[in-house]
């Protein structure tokens, strides 16, 4: 018998080793940017973090801050720091010292927080802040007051009420939730239903923009397949929008800042081809997904007899196809980022019944405020009407928001991290894209999340001072005289955040 030779050894195992590979490659599916897609897919699935928007899906590392060292200062000088304040501000109280209501009656500590104050009270007194104006800085690893006039005022939150609203949703679901889209039996001979699980990423779009979630072409080609797989071409189809329930329509009537709320809602009813910001809505979001979808069946070989009608499905019945939404935690960097009024309504309403309450704008408020009583925020004085801010019952403090950017910063709570990691970044993303820009102090630095309605401006985040630690600002203005001055003067305001030590 003839010796072998080690180069053949070798070679005729790189060729079993790339027919092997190649095999492998058939059977786990096609492959995307480097990465097979269901493996993409599933990773996603389980991440922390809601993958589809930021790359890599790992946990993120805990909120940089330095230890406390800020030293005690006298009674006598804070007392005096104190005297003739019209803001009733507040310099370094620690944790459970003072009222707490702006009254000037904290303790004091050394020159970090006394440069801050000293930062801060001009530009709080601007009046381009209108008449009522609240702050809150605190550092978010110790929880000490850094700043702070007229920090439990209830006040007029505008899209601020977004981070309780997330804060809230997160602490119910967790950030790995996805929300589900299916396709189900009917009742009658040849009627399936499409059921919405109030996924307010669903899209209709043959191009699905970049980090879209549930998809209805997709789930028309898997209902389609499903369906001649069992030897049915011919559907008549039904809609089961029941999840939610009250009034669709925000109480502030027909606005192109957010749709009819319903929980089977496709590209957010937009009738044109935005993806944020305002624009025409239907109104019916529900038939007019139902609708598009019909159209996909078909384009698909699946004959859909007569037009798409309510209908509800059974409560055990078995999907045909599924489409997930975009993961809760990315659903809620997008919602920070872009200032979502339709996201964070639906996630208003999900926190609703993930607690056992209705899918309404009475379920969500009993909700997102129970939620945050259990992270041991104290609500008092609080309303959350609905959950983007666009309805002026609501009302929340400004330290009730700084401790809720606490909360999110804490390592042991990891699930409430997008809170944080969604906030647009000053002169670069999201709704701060064009403030704080070029050489302000804040860019790059400073990430918050603005709120504005007629008469109201607040600003409120997060940034890493210059001495390591992270602090957590908000700052409220009411009664303002008009948008531009006002941003302008929240804009200042956090830049000093920023800048002082």
């Amino acid at each position: 018998m003839p010796l072998v030779k080690t180069w053949q050894l070798i070679a005729a195992s790189a060729v079993a080793g790339l027919v092997l590979s190649a095999a492998t490659v058939s059977v786990t599916g096609p492959w995307d940017s480097g990465q097979r897609k269901a493996e993409r897919d599933r990773a996603a699935s389980w991440s922390r973090m809601g993958g589809v928007d930021h790359g890599s899906g790992r946990l993120p590392e805990a909120a940089p801050s330095a230890p406390g060292v800020l030293s005690g200062l006298p009674a006598a000088l804070q007392a005096e720091k104190q005297a003739g304040n019209p803001l009733g501000e507040q310099a370094g109280r620690q944790p459970g010292t003072g009222t707490g209501t702006g009254s000037g009656t904290g303790s004091g500590t050394g020159s970090g927080s006394d440069a801050l104050a000293e930062a801060l009270r001009p530009l709080l007194a601007d009046p381009a802040l209108g008449t009522l104006r609240a702050a809150s800085v605190i550092d978010t690893a110790t929880g000490q007051v850094l700043y702070e006039a007229k920090p439990r005022e209830p006040m007029i939150p505008a899209s601020t009420v977004k981070i309780a609203t997330a804060a809230a949703v997160l602490a119910a679901l967790g950030p790995e939730h996805r929300f589900r889209t299916t396709v189900t039996p009917g009742a009658a001979p040849g009627q399936i239903i499409l059921v919405g699980g109030g996924d307010p990423s669903l899209t209709a779009r043959k191009k699905p923009p970049a980090g879209s979630g549930g998809s209805l072409v997709a789930l028309a080609a898997d209902t389609a397949q499903a369906l001649k797989a069992a030897g049915t071409d011919s559907v008549s189809l039904g809609y089961d929008d029941s999840l939610y329930s009250g009034p669709a329509r925000h109480p502030i009537g027909l606005n192109p800042n957010v749709a009819p709320l319903t929980a089977l809602t496709a590209d957010e009813g937009r009738l044109n081809d935005s993806l944020s910001g305002p624009a025409d809505r239907s109104e019916d979001p529900s038939g007019d997904t139902a609708r598009a979808f019909a159209g996909l069946l078909q384009d698909r070989g699946v004959k859909v007899t007569g037009a798409p009608s309510k209908a509800r499905a059974a409560a055990d019945a078995e999907p045909l196809a599924t489409t997930l939404s975009t993961p809760l935690g990315g659903l809620v960097e997008r919602m920070l980022t872009n200032s979502d009024n339709d996201i964070a309504e639906s996630l208003a309403r999900q926190t609703a019944l993930a607690s056992g309450q209705p899918g309404s704008f009475e379920g969500g408020e009993k909700a997102v405020a129970a939620k945050l009583v259990s992270l041991g925020i104290d609500t008092a004085g609080s309303r959350f009407a609905d959950g983007s801010g666009l309805d002026r019952s609501d009302k929340v403090s400004a330290g009730l928001l700084t401790g809720l950017l606490a909360k999110a910063a804490d390592p042991q709570r990891p699930e409430l991290r997008p809170v944080l990691t969604g906030l647009p970044v000053a002169g670069f993303s999201g709704t701060l894209r064009g403030r704080n820009s070029g050489g302000s102090p804040a860019a790059g630095l400073v990430r918050a999340k603005t709120g504005t309605l007629s008469g109201v401006n607040s600003l409120a985040g997060t940034v890493v001072d210059p001495s390591g630690r992270l602090l957590a600002f908000a700052f409220l203005a009411a009664n303002t005289p008009g948008p531009e001055g006002a941003e302008k003067a929240l804009d200042k305001l956090a830049a000093a955040v920023a800048g002082t030590r």
